[in-house]
């Protein structure tokens, strides 16, 4: 049993009776449904749908936990505060407790939603240093489970929450009410007009630096996101891979050959070209 030390991480506390309501207007995540003994994904987004910042959410006995990178959370800790106005309130920034993460049930420990969705098992650990995970265990169970965070896998204002697939793991709700962005994701939902999402990556050989572009037939379908080894993730146009696949396309990182997965637990596929109409060819037919 052992605890893993999550190193470059701050949390800001809200605090009150009314931090819960408070947050539930504001974040995607359901803040109300949230149980005292898990941690949830879950975003703050620009008016226009886009993670403005990217954190785990759970309760305190005083209000509400958000953990996030040690760099965002002064830059979360200032919007919200331009939030607040005269809501009975306190917000702080905390960069003094210690985050871990355990693969087994520890006490106190708290079940990551984002691992429980996908079938594995890891909990947040508040408050207790862990050891320096020197194999890369945390990051490893994250690629195999399809979890993506800001910085290795996406740039902040650059994806929507369907992107990162925070509508199937527990960090979107579409039943909670308004809040800042939602208009627009749940457009998305309703249209069914999400085209990028979260894949996992398995080379023919060892992977290319993270932000190297994936593609088929020359063409740019996406971008390689967190790389240990040969296995890895990337935010792809879900439809380029579909076309890929059917017409026998090659997709690649540089020189590597890649088998890209939706990962299971999404219950997602790639669309299927219609038969009617011809995927776009290769450069190499053109």
């Amino acid at each position: 049993m052992s605890l893993f030390a999550v190193p470059d991480r701050a949390l800001v506390t809200v605090s009150g009776e009314t931090a819960v309501e408070f947050l539930q207007a504001l974040i995607t995540t359901d803040v109300v449904q949230l149980a005292a003994d898990e941690v949830r994904p879950g975003a703050l987004l620009t008016p226009q749908g886009k993670i403005l910042f990217d954190f785990l959410v759970s309760r305190t006995t005083t209000g509400v936990r958000i953990e996030t990178s040690a760099e965002q959370a002064p830059a979360l800790l200032k919007r919200l505060t331009l939030y607040k106005l005269r809501a009975p309130i306190t917000l702080a920034l905390d960069t003094e407790t210690a985050v871990a993460v355990s693969f087994d049930a520890v006490e106190g420990a708290l079940l990551d939603v984002r691992f429980a969705t996908s079938g594995s098992r890891a909990y947040r650990v508040y408050g207790i240093a862990g050891i320096a995970d020197t194999e890369g265990r945390v990051d490893a169970a994250r690629i195999a489970a399809g979890i993506a965070v800001s910085g290795a896998d996406y740039a902040l204002q650059d994806a929507f929450p369907h992107d990162i697939l925070l509508d199937r793991n527990g960090g979107l709700s579409f039943r909670k009410g308004c809040y800042v962005g939602q208009e627009v994701v749940s457009r998305m939902q309703h249209r069914g007009t999400a085209r990028r999402r979260v894949v996992t990556v398995e080379g023919a050989s060892d992977l290319p630096a993270s932000g190297t572009a994936i593609t088929a037939g020359g063409k740019p379908i996406g971008t390689l996101g967190s790389v240990a080894g040969r296995s890895g993730l990337a935010i792809v146009r879900t439809d380029k891979v579909g076309d890929a696949l059917a017409s026998g396309t090659d997709i690649l990182a540089d020189d590597v050959t890649l088998t890209l997965a939706l990962p299971a637990w999404t219950g997602l596929a790639f669309p299927v070209p219609s038969p009617d109409v011809a995927p776009e060819p290769s450069e190499a037919g053109a």
